[in-house]
């Protein structure tokens, strides 16, 4: 393997775990509330949520684009503050791909906390319990299946982003070129020797996604039904 495509290797691998990061931070408030509110937008809101799974990702590369360019919004703040324009660099990698990611990391994470007994919750608040604690010592421990599979989901689905990072980030070594626009080039350049290397990888990496989704998915289920014989 060479040292551009460990190269690729590891900026995809960087990539997926800031988004993850950012998106467990970000996404778990915007889950909370999603799985709480009993506002009429909430389908509304749920659609934003759920826009990029339906979305191509060359439509939202190409908004973004205008966004953060020279003459968006977002590129005419970045250079106001001395950051400068986002798209071609990692940075805008990393937002892309946050905002692509998003269902992925969300939808888990509400799903989660929906499933969360109403009862366990007000047991809490008759013990005094302010909403901060009846959150972090009742509805994150019970949630914790979910924040697993909003990880891997998030990893996993950063690892395989390709239409949205190269409108954005485009291929410049070492700092843009991901694994998926990696296996593009090699394509391109007729060297499917490499482009089937780093895609058998690929799919190995995508097995292992999905049989450790179902292993955390079941041992919960397991659990119930092992609870429930007992009674």
């Amino acid at each position: 393997m060479s040292a551009a495509e460990l190269t690729a290797i590891r900026l995809t691998a960087e990539l997926a775990a800031l988004t993850t990061v950012l998106l467990l931070i970000i996404g778990t408030p915007i889950a909370w509330w999603l799985a709480r509110t009993r506002s009429r937008l909430k389908p509304l809101w749920l659609a934003v949520v759920a826009m990029p799974i339906v979305l191509p990702s060359s439509v939202l590369g190409f908004y973004l684009l205008l966004l953060m360019g020279p003459f968006g919004p977002v590129g005419r703040f970045t250079e106001s503050v001395g950051l400068g324009r986002l798209p071609f660099t990692f940075g805008g990698l990393v937002v892309a791909s946050v905002l692509y990611t998003m269902p992925f990391v969300i939808q888990p994470l509400q799903q989660a906390f929906e499933a969360v007994p109403e009862r366990m919750l007000e047991a809490a608040a008759t013990l005094r319990a302010s909403p901060w604690d009846r959150f972090f010592s009742v509805a994150l421990p019970l949630a914790r299946p979910g924040f697993v599979t909003a990880s891997v989901l998030g990893f996993a689905h950063t690892v395989g982003e390709f239409g949205v990072v190269l409108m954005i980030g485009g291929n410049i070594p070492g700092q843009t070129r991901v694994l998926s626009v990696a296996i593009y080039e090699h394509v391109e350049a007729g060297e499917f020797g490499a482009a089937h290397r780093l895609s058998a990888g690929m799919v190995a990496f995508a097995l292992i996604v999905l049989v450790t989704l179902y292993v955390v998915n079941r041992a919960p289920r397991e659990d119930t039904a092992d609870t429930a014989g007992a009674r």
